[in-house]
C-alpha cells in the first residue's frame, strides 16, 4: 500500500470513528432529553428515565397504576395498597407506608420509588435518597382536583398519558355525578368519623382530613369542627356535638362495634344513638381519595341520606367499569 493510501485510509477510518462518536452522543443526548421531570410533594423536580421496577407505597398510588395497566412494573407494594385485592398477594410487601424499611426497599433493586406523601420515617426516605434512587413523593390532597392531579401525575411518570386521560375522564364523569346527586340531599346531615374506640375512648376526625371530606362528597357535615386532624374527643364534646350518624372503617377484629358506641354515656343521647344511625365501610374505598372515591362517596351519600336511595339512579361507576389500561 502506497504512503498515499494508506494516509487517506487513516483519514478515513478517522472519519468513520467521529462519525460513530457523534452519533453515540446524539444518542445519549436524545436519551437525556427524553427523560421525563416531575415537580413533587416535595418541591423537588425529580428527573427519571423509563422506569419497569417500580415500589409503589400508597394505596391510591397502587389502585392507579393498575387501573393504567402499568402492575406489570411493580415489583413492590406497601400494606395500605388493598385495592385490587391480587396486589397483596401478587407483589412483594415492604411493610406499612409510615414504617418502611430502608433495607427492605432498596433490596428489591427499584429503578424508582413512587410513594405518596406522608410515607417515611425521614429517615429511611433520606438513605433511599442517598442510595440515588429516584423517590417521588405524590401529593395527597383531599379534594376532587387533588384526585385529578394524582392521577395525572402519575400516568406521567409511567409514560401513559393517554392511558391517564381516559382514567381522568371517568373520574370526572363519576364527580359530576355525584355533585347531581348531592344537590338533591335536602336536610342537613351531621356525620361524626370515628377513627378508634377504646376504653371509652373515641379518636375522631376534626377538619383536613381525608374523612371529613368525604363526608363533604357525601352532601354531609363533619359534626366535629374545633380543631384539625385527628384527636381523642370527651364524652362531653361528643355529646354537645350531637351527630345525627357515626361513620367508621372496617377493620376486621379492630372495627369499631355500634354496640359499643350505642352504649357509652358519650354517644347515648346523641341523635345517632337514637335512630341507630351506623355506617362502616372499606377504608381504602372510603378514604383513599383514588379513583373510586366518587363512587365510596355516592355510597355514602344513599346511607346518610336515605331518601336519595328511592329518587335518584346510582352515580354511573365509570372509573370501576372502563379499562383504560390499553
Amino acid at each position: 500500500m502506497t504512503r498515499a493510501a494508506a494516509a487517506s485510509r487513516g483519514t478515513f477510518t478517522r472519519m468513520l470513528q467521529c462519525l460513530a462518536l457523534s452519533g453515540c452522543l446524539a444518542l445519549s443526548a436524545a436519551a437525556a432529553a427524553e427523560d421525563v421531570v416531575i415537580h413533587d410533594a416535595r418541591g423537588r423536580d425529580v428527573a427519571i428515565g423509563h422506569p419497569t421496577r417500580i415500589v409503589s407505597i400508597g394505596g391510591a398510588v397502587t389502585e392507579i397504576l393498575y387501573a393504567l395497566g402499568a402492575d406489570d412494573r411493580i415489583v413492590a407494594v406497601d400494606t395500605t395498597s388493598l385495592f385490587p385485592a391480587r396486589a397483596m398477594t401478587d407483589k412483594p410487601n415492604v411493610g406499612y407506608m409510615r414504617q418502611l424499611s430502608a433495607e427492605g426497599v432498596l433490596g428489591l433493586n427499584p429503578q424508582l420509588v413512587l410513594a405518596i406523601a406522608g410515607a417515611g420515617p425521614k429517615e429511611t426516605i433520606e438513605v433511599i435518597d442517598s442510595a440515588k434512587i429516584p423517590l417521588i413523593m405524590v401529593p395527597e390532597s383531599f379534594s376532587e382536583t387533588g384526585i385529578v392531579d394524582k392521577i395525572r401525575m402519575v400516568a406521567k411518570v409511567t409514560g401513559l398519558g393517554s392511558r391517564g386521560e381516559c382514567l381522568v375522564k371517568s373520574v370526572e364523569t363519576d364527580l359530576a355525578g355525584l355533585r347531581e346527586l348531592r344537590a338533591k340531599a335536602k336536610a342537613p346531615v351531621r356525620v361524626m368519623f370515628v377513627m378508634s374506640f377504646v376504653d371509652g375512648r373515641a379518636m375522631v376526625s376534626g377538619q383536613k382530613t381525608a374523612a371529613s371530606e368525604i363526608i363533604k362528597l357525601a352532601g354531609g357535615t363533619n359534626a366535629v369542627d374545633g380543631f384539625d386532624g385527628y384527636k381523642i374527643m370527651s364524652d362531653e364534646a361528643i355529646a354537645a356535638a350531637r351527630p345525627d350518624v357515626i361513620l367508621t372503617m372496617e377493620r376486621g377484629k379492630e372495627s369499631v362495634q355500634s354496640a359499643a358506641i350505642f352504649a357509652s354515656p358519650a354517644f347515648a343521647l346523641t341523635p345517632a344513638a337514637r335512630d341507630k344511625s351506623f355506617v362502616a365501610m372499606d377504608g381504602l374505598y372510603l378514604l383513599g381519595f383514588g379513583p373510586r372515591t366518587a363512587s365510596a362517596a355516592h355510597d355514602l351519600a344513599v346511607k346518610i341520606h336515605p331518601a336519595l336511595s328511592r329518587e335518584t339512579a346510582a352515580v354511573q361507576a365509570g372509573s370501576s367499569t372502563v379499562n383504560c389500561r390499553q
